[in-house]
């Protein structure tokens, strides 16, 4: 496979949106649509570095509270880390690579439930220098019900525990450059699995074929 065949594509979603099997349903998708298995990322993490800085944004430590400008500063630290060593090289080698978020989580949540969109757009044009994925699908669910649907698979890191107002500027974030960037999918994520899975695999594969 050429480079110019090879794909980035990333799956966002607030907290409790279904991301886990979306990922798993969209491997299988790009498995069987490429004969190969992509290279699956996460962020933050995804190389032992960015890994670190991921604990770091998601454990709290009341002694020393991570403030927001540092929060979104580790994010970019770990998201260039991870572009420079795994997605890039990838890609490169004619690999797909599939994301578990990606830069739009940051516009949303460190930018719109932050409050730092200037902060956020000046690192983001500094460190990606206009690197973004080919495809992203959007898993949108309103925040109460993703919140819940969190918290009953057990205890909530550091960020699932923000007010939900915090979540509610993320999510209109996310729909807002979902609405002016038609390399995103919005996926309506309230809805049972199996459909979703159904949307998920019908706009996937029109989108590769």
């Amino acid at each position: 496979m050429t480079q110019e065949q090879a794909k980035f594509v990333v799956i966002e979603g607030l907290e409790g949106a279904g991301k886990s099997s979306a990922i798993e349903l969209v491997k299988q998708i790009i498995t069987q649509h490429t004969q190969q298995t992509p290279v699956c990322t996460r962020e933050p993490g995804g190389t032992p570095l960015a890994e670190k800085m991921r604990d770091l944004v998601k454990v709290a430590d009341e002694t020393d509270p991570l403030c927001d400008e540092s929060e979104c500063l580790l994010f970019y630290a770990a998201r260039a880390q991870l572009i420079a060593n795994v997605i890039k090289p990838a890609l490169a080698n004619g690999t797909w690579v599939l994301g578990d978020r990606h830069n739009l989580s940051s516009l949303a949540y460190q930018g719109g439930g932050r409050g730092l969109m200037p902060l956020v757009k000046s690192i983001s044009d500094i460190t990606l220098k206009g690197f973004k994925p080919d495809l992203t699908l959007y898993l949108d669910i309103e925040p109460k019900l993703g919140l819940a649907r969190a918290a009953s698979r057990g205890a909530l890191d550091r960020i699932e525990v923000q007010q939900i107002e915090f979540f509610e500027r993320a999510r209109a974030t996310f729909l807002a450059f979902a609405a002016e960037d038609d390399s995103i999918i919005v996926i309506d994520a309230s809805k049972p699995i199996e459909q979703v899975h159904q949307q998920i695999t019908a706009e996937l594969t029109a989108r590769l074929a």
